[in-house]
């Protein structure tokens, strides 16, 4: 049987596969089974700064109802201080004593101060490792690539020097230069990059006339696009690779290693297959290793990355130029669809 063990972040993990934050791991009964299928550890569910601050705003506006009634009303009620992100601090812990696998907190924020507030308060609760989601999605014209990138490079070196836990980076894929900025994390002292945080599209229903948000899981060809990145950076920057979106199979996973990533993060292959999925990725995974006679992860990890493939080319566009300067490859591939 081979040893499909691994390290995160310098975490231990019996395997690769960690389950990425997401309402199944907001969930206490659903991360108990995941950790019973067999799952590495958990991120879980993200303390988002924007909905602290929606459900202080609704807080508040409780509060005030009635109060300018009548006077009697303003004692009507104790005085009461909203909570802040007391409530998922208080889940995290539980979750974290719940299993034995590790746990990775996951954070999201916007202000600088809230980012350091929040992932101390997250350290706290005794997680193994804390992942924090930057979303570069264009929405000023007005601020460049430099000034988004500096921020958040310089907020990874803030938040390594702020909490003593593994930190890893959770990134979008809008950079004009994602090679450039992961380096640059890295250097700033991020132990882990998933590659890439999957964002929810907008979209439109004409027949109410009003926007929508649809939730739609990931296709099984997403996979590519953190392939090819992993490719690019095995070898190239000290943090582990995780590859996340689109993993949906045991041969996905070790397409991912083989690029070069340490781990994968699920998510969309259990809300379509269930807990129980976990050990069929790794049954999978250890019925290839048997096959081509690979021991262990490290055997081939990376074994397919940029700096060890024999094609030069093949995380580049220039494949795509080889294909329009050999046509009879195109048309033996279009064939094949």
């Amino acid at each position: 049987m081979p040893d499909i063990s691994t390290t995160y972040m310098g975490l231990p993990l019996r395997n690769p596969i960690i389950v990425g934050a997401s309402a199944l791991t907001a969930n206490m009964a659903m991360i108990q089974r995941l950790a019973d299928s067999g799952a590495a550890a958990i991120v879980t569910k993200s303390l988002f700064e924007e909905e602290i601050q929606l459900e202080q705003s609704a807080f508040e506006e409780e509060l005030e109802k009635g109060g300018c009634r009548y006077a009697e009303m303003i004692t009507v009620r104790p005085h009461l201080t909203f909570g802040g992100p007391a409530e998922h601090l208080m889940w995290v812990r539980k979750a974290k004593q719940a299993v034995q696998i590790p746990v990775i907190a996951s954070l999201n924020a916007i202000n600088r101060d809230t980012w350091l507030e929040y992932a101390k308060k997250l350290e706290d609760t005794g997680v193994d490792g804390l992942e924090c989601c930057f979303v570069a999605t264009p929405n000023d014209p007005d601020r460049t690539a430099s000034q988004i990138e500096d921020e958040q490079v310089e907020l990874v070196s803030q938040l390594k020097a702020a909490v003593k836990i593994p930190l890893a980076v959770k990134l979008g894929y809008f950079y004009t230069n994602p090679l450039r900025v992961i380096r640059r994390m890295d250097q700033a002292g991020a132990a882990g990059v998933v590659l890439f945080n999957r964002l929810l599209e907008p979209d439109i229903d004409i027949a109410a006339g009003k926007n929508t948000s649809p939730f739609n899981l990931s296709h099984e060809t997403d996979y590519r696009l953190p392939l090819r990145y992993a490719g690019l950076l095995e070898g190239a920057i000290h943090a582990d690779i995780c590859c996340s979106t689109g993993i949906y199979d045991g041969e996905t996973v070790a397409k991912a290693l083989l690029a070069g990533a340490q781990t994968v993060q699920i998510a969309s292959a259990l809300f379509r297959n269930g807990p129980g999925h976990v050990q069929t990725l790794m049954r999978d995974l250890e019925q290839w290793m048997t096959a081509k006679h690979y021991q262990t992860l490290a055997d081939f990890r990376g074994k397919l990355s940029q700096r060890h493939v024999p094609d030069p080319w093949a995380y580049t566009r220039a494949q795509y130029v080889r294909l329009l300067v050999n046509p009879e490859e195109l048309v033996r591939k279009a064939a094949n669809l």
